[in-house]
């Protein structure tokens, strides 16, 4: 069963963009000594004695109150009350300290943008939506961008040298060792635009950027689904896509574009010319704009994805009927997915998801149909729960992700020596 919303999970998942795209490290190692790798210890949010840590390192306790120190000082822990004592002062007790810093996250769509601020356990503190036109520009979007996220850390009463970082979903193919936008078919104008280097002009801090599906799988698994290893999220908006989690972490592919089954080509595609130049292609068939297509062309007064939700909700049967024959057109390519990838976890997400049940009756009849029964005998095919939000918990988690892994922790420990 999915849980409710988390602290940080005990297998984290780094995203990507501006020279990152590993998975941070576990729990240190016996016998390490930085303090970075005592931090992962203590990240679980437990608190332990010293004693308790020195045990686990194998480490001198002076070793390790040295740690505890420089980490306490980074403001990275605190102390959480005294254990029980076997005689004498009882000892004290450490834990993570999430409130210390924080991250701004950034969900970037066609028309939209969700700016929240989160505090490194992924809590998020607060957010802004406004309006947006991706074709403007690089530059313009992201000075409004900036600007709400100015207005976020002023909101919640932090200061910028509390900000460890900006994570950026994009809706469109990242190179994730640049951060840089690479030919995105909706995005005039970013192809190659060096987003990371634009917004450190403004915060002097990590920038990592990636593809807006890869975070909103980041963000749903991180909330929602930590024990999922195998888990795909599906969002089915303007453009359709997905983010790929296999064996516990995400997969990008060789240049970026793991999990573009938008311009798959599905059966009844026939002659549809798809905006990729083919034609046939699921994004072409199912998209917001492809079932608002099919309505007017039937007569029913429908300009966009949201027109085809509200006839829904008013239940217009045809409009009902047209976003069951997405989720089959949907199907059909997930049905492949599931026998080459095994997921335990299919969630569906993405402004035509929000229709509920109409579009997953179409998914699960022909991904149950046509998936072999040992890939679907543990499946489970699920709305998001994270909604709207996905993308932000997942730009979060990304850089939280970063920050927390032992290097990350060794400069947070130098910067605060050095201040």
């Amino acid at each position: 069963m999915p849980k409710s919303p988390i602290q940080p999970p005990s297998a984290p998942i780094v995203g990507a963009g501006s020279g990152t795209g590993t998975p941070a490290p576990g729990p240190a190692p016996v016998g390490t000594s930085r303090a970075g790798d005592v931090f992962q210890l203590l990240r679980d949010g437990h608190a332990r004695t010293r004693a308790e840590l020195a045990d686990i390192t194998g480490l001198a306790r002076s070793t390790v109150a040295a740690r505890i120190d420089a980490l306490a000082a980074a403001g990275l822990i605190g102390p959480a009350g005294e254990a029980v004592s076997s005689g004498g002062r009882p000892p004290s007790r450490f834990a993570f300290a999430p409130t210390s810093r924080v991250v701004l996250a950034v969900d970037v769509g066609a028309t939209h943008v969700l700016v929240g601020l989160s505090d490194l356990g992924g809590k998020v503190l607060c957010e802004l939506r406004e309006s947006i036109d991706i074709s403007a520009g690089p530059i313009p979007v992201l000075d409004d961008i900036l600007a709400h996220c100015e207005a976020l850390l002023v909101q919640a009463g932090r200061h910028e040298r509390e900000l460890v970082g900006v994570g950026i979903g994009l809706p469109g193919p990242v190179e994730h060792s640049s951060g840089k936008p690479a030919s995105p078919p909706i995005m005039p104008g970013w192809d190659g635009f060096d987003v990371p280097a634009y917004v450190q002009k403004r915060f002097a801090t990590d920038v990592l950027v990636d593809n807006d599906v890869n975070i909103m799988a980041l963000g749903e698994r991180a909330m929602y689904w930590p024990d999922a290893q195998n888990l795909l999220f599906i969002k089915v908006a303007t453009g359709i896509g997905a983010g790929i989690i296999s064996g516990g972490l995400l997969q990008r592919g060789a240049d970026g574009t793991a999990g573009d089954i938008g311009h798959v080509r599905v059966p009844r595609g026939g002659d549809v010319l798809c905006r990729c130049g083919n034609f046939g292609c699921l994004e072409a068939m199912a998209s917001g704009p492809a079932v608002a297509a099919s309505l007017r062309a039937g007569g029913v007064p429908a300009a966009t994805g949201d027109d085809v939700l509200e006839l829904a909700r008013r239940g217009n049967l045809t409009a009902i009927a047209a976003m069951r024959q997405a989720g089959r057109d949907v199907g059909d390519v997930l049905a492949a997915c599931v026998n080459l990838l095994n997921p335990s976890v299919i969630v569906i997400g993405g402004g035509l998801s929000s229709a509920g049940e109409y579009l997953l009756a179409g998914v699960r009849e022909i991904v149950y149909q046509r998936s072999l029964p040992l890939a679907t005998a543990r499946l489970r095919i699920v709305q998001s729960m994270a909604a709207d939000k996905a993308g932000v918990y997942g730009a979060a988690r990304m850089v939280i992700d970063h920050v927390l892994a032992p290097s990350g922790v060794e400069r947070l420990v130098l910067e605060s020596q050095s201040s």
